[in-house]
């Protein structure tokens, strides 16, 4: 259904067509191809994964019910897989009873249609999610390339997707062995509970995890970044159990800023600024901000 000679095929969305029946897989393949599509197809699940070993695509157009295993359960696969979870599923059903709805949202997917299919709703409901998801990828990779990585926790705490620097970071952090990835999710997840958590990786640094909040569909948004070692200075002040925010605060505060002006530099409301500095006093064994301040002046480095 594609063709391998056309030069502009690299910056065409790629579709994966999946349903059991050839009229359906010729008669959608004609379609996305007329729109401006690559298209790739299979007739079973096994096929499906197949094609996503080659090529991971822009999209997938699903049929629900299908011999061997079904579309809810090879979407279920897809989305457990983080290399392959950000694709966008749209089911192909027959099935209009609510329960098989409710069931292919629970398995991943972004939306259906209802066959006999109507072309220009596919068509129109397929485009609107291939481009959601891309520019949503382009953005959550972007952040590597500013030093940072992405992970995005679905609803059940499961990671949904994570940027390649994310992956990289957590493998360090982590490794690759059998159990590393439920306590990397422990991890990640404890982050959710308290805005922050950090990991002490040794001579690589310092791994963070701050949580940006819910996005779409309940899902969490993590931003991972990695310090370099501490020093000495830091390592006492690590001691001292302050946390990396409480940190950030104290010195600002040793530089004579107010809390207002600590709370616009670091995007935070007044309240929380006195807050981090409740503990930050109770930690250091101080009641006053000249003593923290005087402290800060001995442990944190100075510019």
């Amino acid at each position: 259904m594609t063709s391998t000679t056309d030069p502009l095929a690299a910056t065409r969305p790629v579709i994966l067509v999946v349903d059991d029946a050839v009229d359906t897989l010729r008669m959608l393949g004609d379609a996305l191809v007329t729109e401006g599509y690559v298209v790739l197809a299979a007739r079973d699940a096994e096929e499906a994964l197949e094609r996503f070993e080659v090529a991971v695509p822009d999209g997938v157009l699903l049929d629900a019910v299908m011999p061997g295993m079904d579309g809810f359960s090879l979407c279920e696969h897809l989305k457990a897989t983080p290399a392959w979870s950000h694709v966008p599923v749209v089911f192909m059903t027959g099935l209009s009873e609510s329960d098989q709805i409710l069931r292919g949202f629970a398995s991943g997917g972004v939306d259906y249609v209802v066959k006999p299919l109507r072309i220009p709703e596919v068509m129109a409901r397929l485009a609107t999610h291939v481009r959601n998801a891309r520019v949503t990828r382009l953005a959550q990779e972007a952040v590597d390339v500013a030093g940072m990585g992405t992970v995005v926790l679905d609803t059940q705490g499961r990671m949904a997707w994570r940027s390649p620097q994310a992956t990289a970071w957590l493998e360090l952090a982590f490794g690759r062995e059998t159990g590393s990835g439920q306590r990397a999710l422990d991890w990640l997840g404890a982050s959710l509970a308290h805005s922050e958590t950090t990991r002490d990786l040794g001579r690589q640094g310092r791994l963070l995890a701050r949580n940006l909040g819910q996005g779409n569909l309940g899902e969490s948004m993590l931003l991972l970044t990695l310090t370099p070692p501490d020093s000495d200075a830091a390592q006492r002040l690590r001691d001292i159990a302050l946390t990396p925010r409480e940190t950030e605060v104290l010195s600002w505060l040793a530089k004579g800023k107010t809390n207002r002006d600590i709370a616009d530099i670091l995007g935070m409301s007044h309240r929380t600024v006195n807050k981090h500095l409740e503990h930050v006093f109770e930690k250091l064994g101080v009641e006053t901000r000249s003593a923290a301040a005087a402290i800060a002046g001995r442990l944190l480095p100075q510019d």
